[in-house]
């Protein structure tokens, strides 16, 4: 059983795409994760399991070798250093932007800049890369409230169709990076399951470019 697989997944829209890749790979979950509540999926092959854990914590799963592989958005793998990690694939999925968003029309005030975020060392690298020093405010969610209530001057957040900031009078501003999912896998896992590992990750490359 040492050839087994473990692939962690978060629920949501990187769950739903990754399936029909996953599918082209021969790999079919038994379980819905939307209705069961199972964290450890079992699949149509004995041996490969998926487990559902959330998007940011995939990086930590794999790389402490908890999982064989998974996949993650690149706004979680920089934030998360990807060490212990290769990133051999991008699976082309769940595609949007990490952008600098603020009100519009927005005039550069005086003094440093407040700025919130999740993605707190993504945007520390971006301002220093540019030599801006900036305030950082640690959020989890709902970050577009807070140049709203002048919590922040600007915020640093996924962005996908851009309606969220547009409803609430924000507008993107700069282009950081352009996100996906991509498949990482354990550096360990790949010494010892390295044909099963190749095999595979050939099979998601195909149905990438399919």
């Amino acid at each position: 059983m040492n050839n087994a697989l473990t692939i962690a997944l978060s629920k949501g829209r990187i769950f739903e795409e990754t399936l029909p890749l996953l599918a082209a790979a021969g790999v079919e979950p038994i379980d819905d994760p939307e209705t069961s509540r199972k964290l450890i999926l079992d699949t149509n092959q004995a041996d490969v399991k998926l487990v559902i854990i959330r998007a940011a914590d995939v990086p930590t799963y794999v790389g402490y070798g908890a999982a064989d592989m998974g996949v993650a958005g690149k706004d979680v793998l920089l934030e998360h250093g990807g060490e212990g990690l290769y990133e051999p694939l991008d699976l082309k999925i769940a595609r949007c932007r990490l952008m600098v968003a603020g009100p519009e029309g927005r005039q550069n005030g005086q003094g440093r800049l407040r700025i919130a975020t999740k993605y707190v060392n993504s945007t520390r690298r971006y301002y220093a890369e540019r030599q801006e020093q900036v305030e950082i405010i640690k959020l989890y969610g709902s970050m577009e409230l807070a140049p709203l209530v002048g919590l922040a001057d600007l915020i640093v957040d996924v962005v996908d169709t851009g309606n969220t900031l547009k409803a609430n009078g924000l507008a993107p501003l700069e282009h950081i990076a352009d996100i996906s999912s991509r498949l990482v896998v354990n550096k360990a896992s790949m010494k010892m399951k390295h044909a099963r590992i190749t095999a595979f990750i050939a099979q998601l490359k195909a149905a990438v470019a399919a």
